[in-house]
């Protein structure tokens, strides 16, 4: 069996290559002028892979360690981590109410309806908030959660 920094060293890469994914994910959305099927399925491709490789590592390595290695940098390491993933569900509440929306109104098949988004429900706003909200707090979250894990992997790990 891999000795645990072995382990830590895979984890640590891991979840550092989920970042490209999310960012070129990010950029398909922001670059995309009219959001199609294509478009959304294509931003899914990209975006699930990143959420694997970031998922697996927390779930199958860092969360059984977490009590062993409780001190106060492990807390907030698993706080900021933890409000990512609420960050992350607060965004779906919204991505599945305007998914709704659009598909009723045939806008991903038929996207060149001339139909503004906030006329397809009364609270679109309110959706499409939720989603930004919850994206740049997951990313936010994200970013903050691993600064601390690469400090903690190279205080505990590097040099140890």
């Amino acid at each position: 069996m891999a000795d645990e920094t072995t382990l830590a060293t895979l984890a640590a890469l891991t979840v550092t290559v989920s970042l490209p994914f999310y960012l070129y994910g990010a950029w398909i959305m922001i670059d995309a002028e009219t959001v199609t099927w294509d478009v959304l399925v294509y931003h899914l491709k990209i975006i699930f892979p990143g959420l694997v490789l970031n998922t697996v590592p927390v779930v199958t390595w860092m969360i059984p360690r977490l009590f062993e290695q409780l001190n106060g940098l492990t807390a907030l390491h698993a706080i900021l981590g933890l409000q990512a993933y609420a960050m992350l569900v607060f965004a779906l509440t919204g991505i599945v109410r305007i998914f709704q929306a659009k598909w009723r109104a045939n806008l991903y098949h038929d996207p060149d309806q001339d139909i503004s988004l906030d006329d397809l429900h009364e609270n679109m706003s309110a959706w499409r908030g939720r989603l930004r909200v919850g994206v740049f707090g997951y990313v936010l979250f994200w970013m903050l959660a691993w600064v601390l894990g690469v400090y903690r992997y190279v205080t505990g790990y590097v040099l140890a």
